[in-house]
């Protein structure tokens, strides 16, 4: 399938920003580098919990922004893929009123989840990794795609899949296409001041602790970097605290969900499995990450405000537990 034009880079989004970019630009000045903490030394920054919509599928976008918020969730993290906010849908019109009704609920867009792409595809396809060039350029023009729009909603930082399934594919040839594709893209997260945060998951080409760090060694942008999802961890057989701290400095936002004590990766409701969450938010505390969370519950998609305020909940009994400053 021939990439479509892209009409956020074509004026959307992208005339929208210029402006905020350039004074962004000239008040910051800081490399994009390394643990979001280690750029804020001197600032306490209270960690923004986010609800994704990813759970909210059978409702739009603008329906799931507005219950997410009567949650009373202080951030919401988008899905970048139909139903929701797949670039190309996207006018400069459209995405103005989703950037004032966000504002209007007092959000804030903790990640753009740029992961799946049910709209041309599937969960994991097109990857990054497929025998076909063609449809490695589908993700690659994609991931810019969410990049722009990522700068107009004020966001740091978007998630994607890790290279994608094998499917009999040498380990050595699909980290070559990964690394060459992310090359194509960092050069504008660069030029944005954003994160590409990579999302190991289970029966994709990178898994667990071991191969993210076999990876990021070859990464040679700083723009480069890790959603750590705790839960695809512990479904790697990890320790979530231990691998927190052992990738701390690339992590530059977090996946919450619970997992069942089988390690079978299905995202479950706080409290519903086996992970110890109090052990990962002390650790989380302990190193100082000042980055977001974002809930990511999307099995729930018959019950999502359900599944919101039970996790709500258990995080509150959290913040009391183990000190956790998390705006909720």
């Amino acid at each position: 399938m021939v990439p479509r034009e892209n009409p956020v880079r074509d004026g959307a989004a992208a005339s929208l920003k210029t402006d905020d970019r350039r004074r962004r630009t000239e008040d910051s000045g800081k490399e994009v580098s390394g643990n979001y903490a280690l750029c804020t030394k001197d600032r306490k920054r209270i960690m923004i919990l986010g609800y994704s919509t990813n759970a909210f599928v059978k409702f739009s976008l603008f329906e799931a922004v507005e219950k997410i918020a009567h949650l009373g969730f202080r951030g919401v993290e988008i899905m970048c893929d139909r139903p929701h906010l797949y670039p190309p849908d996207y006018g400069e019109e459209k995405l103005a009123r989703l950037k004032t009704l966000i504002n209007e609920c007092g959000l804030k867009v903790s990640n753009l989840n740029s992961f799946t792409l049910f709209a041309v595809g599937d969960t994991y396809l097109p990857s990054w990794i497929e025998p076909q060039e063609e449809r490695r350029e589908i993700r690659i023009q994609h991931t810019l795609q969410c990049l722009e729009l990522a700068d107009f909603f004020d966001c740091k930082n978007i998630s994607v899949p890790p290279g994608g399934p094998l499917a009999g594919m040498a380990r050595k040839e699909a980290m070559s296409l990964f690394h060459r594709g992310l090359a194509r893209v960092a050069p504008l997260a660069e030029e944005l001041g954003l994160r590409i945060l990579v999302e190991p998951e289970p029966e994709l080409l990178l898994e667990n602790t071991v191969e993210f760090k076999e990876f990021i060694k070859g990464a040679e942008s700083t723009a480069i970097g890790l959603n750590f999802d705790i839960g695809h961890f512990f479904c790697a057989g990890e320790d979530p605290s231990a691998a927190f701290e052992e990738l701390f400095e690339w992590i530059g936002h977090v996946h919450l969900e619970d997992i069942a004590a089988t390690r079978v990766h299905n995202h479950l409701i706080l409290g519903h499995g086996a992970i110890q969450l109090a052990e990962v938010f002390n650790t989380i505390i302990r190193l100082g990450y000042q980055g977001d969370v974002s809930l990511e519950l999307y099995p729930y998609v018959d019950s999502p405000e359900d599944a919101g305020r039970e996790s709500l909940a258990y995080l509150r009994f959290l913040q009391q537990e183990v000190g956790l400053d998390l705006d909720i």
